[in-house]
């Protein structure tokens, strides 16, 4: 009887799950799973505490999913990826696998594992790969002269024709394949776990497929009018599930397509199928950008940019301490939940580097700390974004003012007043510059003073944008000319 291996990595599902579905296709086959736990590769990429207990969560609820079916899932502890390669041999060995299946991921340590392990099995294991978490496989919408976009827009044209012509399928559940198998075991797991809060992310792919559905019934097509306001309960928050592939980006596309039909041609539900395509875009351009792995920006001069060190200012940036409201409320939410709304991650972004002038990779390592939607391909997009450093990115003079990004997103101060009670009693309208209301009624307030002078730090980070971008102008331009000093 042939043995065969479905190593989990992100993708803790039964469902739609592209390796687990061929490695069960052999029905004469005997399928057993493995996940491995790689303590100390999570510390060094700040792998949050809640997104740990989330993972911990679903392996106990994907295990007994899988022992239903009479398959059973082995789970390891090593410090890396090297010690990986190591424990997947040493299993394969004991457990007479004849074949391995995993999905893919796309980040380049990942990649060179894969690469690794494959050639060490050699002969002896026939080993199979899926490009499972994403929609389209990267490297498969390019442009005319076969290139991977650097806009967005065009990337996302191409990608919506692509689907036109042929929708990725979903695969069924594997079937029971015996008897139902030990699932109640304690496993090891030596990770900080921090409580998730189940009312926001309850657990289990049955939850995650609920609130998918529930999504796509109305939500979906409310979401260009509500996504921006924090207050508003506008946006999927599936984002942890789909970090850990407790959901498939296929099955967010389905179901889409079977609640508003015309999505593909613009129709109701287009909005949020530009934020599934953003997320493909993100994974395509790691691939084709390795360097955006290793904290490199996409635009070689910004990394000539003077960042500032003060570790007084990123603390109270990292505690809502900054005196700038819909900041504070922001981190705060962020600090508390593990998870922020997707507008108020832009304004905290920009805040921290062109308000601050703090390295983007300061922030981004920190929201990874925190974040239990931890995702590295969507979280340097993001930040690049924000930074002026990336592929499709703000130009560097476009500077989010932290107050009007409160008093249009956030008007009366709904959201703010959750996060930042101390500020309850400010009306309002006046709610985004408290102090300027509080000096005028001499009014008191347990709550700081903004940290910067949003017009003075623009001007700042201008000139250093400027001054970081001089001498490739400058070499640009005799390379054009021909001229030297």
């Amino acid at each position: 009887m042939a043995t065969h291996l479905v190593w989990f990595r992100n993708d803790l599902r039964i469902n739609d799950n592209l390796a687990l579905a061929a490695a069960c296709r052999d029905p004469g086959a005997r399928v057993v799973g493995l996940f491995i736990v790689t303590s100390e590769q999570w510390r060094q990429h700040a792998m949050s505490p809640r997104q740990a207990e989330f993972i911990w969560q679903h392996l106990h609820s994907l295990r007994a999913a899988l022992a239903e079916r009479g398959i059973a899932l082995h789970i390891r502890q090593v410090t890396d990826f090297t010690a990986s390669l190591t424990c997947v041999r040493q299993f394969c060995e004991s457990e007479g696998v004849d074949a391995l299946f995993y999905n893919y991921q796309y980040e380049f340590n990942e990649r060179e594992r894969d690469a690794a392990l494959e050639k060490s099995l050699g002969q002896d294991v026939v080993c199979q790969g899926f490009d499972d978490g994403v929609l389209l496989s990267p490297g498969s919408v390019t442009t005319g002269n076969h290139e991977m976009y650097k806009v967005f827009t065009p990337f996302s044209r191409a990608f919506i024709k692509r689907l036109q012509e042929g929708l990725p399928e979903c695969v069924a559940a594997p079937r029971t394949r015996g008897e139902a198998v030990s699932a109640s075991e304690s496993f090891p797991f030596d990770y900080p776990r921090e409580e998730v809060d189940a009312t926001l992310f309850p657990v289990g792919e049955r939850a995650a497929i609920a609130k998918l559905r529930e999504f796509c019934l109305t939500p979906a097509a409310d979401y260009p009018e509500r996504r921006d306001f924090p207050a508003v309960e506008g946006t999927s928050r599936l984002s942890p599930y789909l970090a850990i592939g407790v959901i498939s980006p296929r099955q967010c596309l389905h179901r889409l397509l079977q609640e508003h039909p015309q999505v593909l041609e613009g129709g109701a539900g287009s909005t949020w199928l530009n934020e599934l395509i953003w997320r493909e875009f993100y994974r395509h351009l790691l691939v084709a950008y390795p360097k955006l792995c290793r904290y490199r920006p996409f635009i070689p001069w910004t990394d000539k940019v003077r960042w500032r060190q003060d570790e007084a200012q990123f603390t109270a940036w990292q505690q809502g301490q900054t005196g700038y409201p819909i900041v504070d409320a922001a981190m705060r939410q962020l600090n508390a939940t593990g998870w922020m709304h997707n507008r108020l991650r832009m304004v905290v972004a920009s805040f921290l580097v062109k308000d601050l002038l703090i390295d983007w990779r300061e922030g981004e390592r920190y929201f990874m700390s925190q974040l239990i939607d931890g995702d590295l391909a969507a979280n340097n997009g993001g930040w690049q974004w924000a930074a002026s450093t990336g592929t499709d990115a703000a130009p560097y003079f476009r500077i989010f003012n932290p107050t009007t990004q409160g008093e249009r997103f956030d008007a009366e101060g709904e959201f703010i007043c959750r996060w930042v009670p101390e500020l309850k009693a400010v009306p309002g309208k006046h709610i985004h510059a408290p102090w300027v209301w509080a000096d005028k009624q001499r009014q008191t307030l347990d709550y700081p003073r903004p940290i910067v002078d949003h017009k003075q730090a623009r001007l700042a980070t201008l000139a250093a944008y400027e001054a970081a971008r001089k001498p490739e102008n400058k070499e640009n331009e005799k390379q054009r000319t021909g001229t030297s000093d």
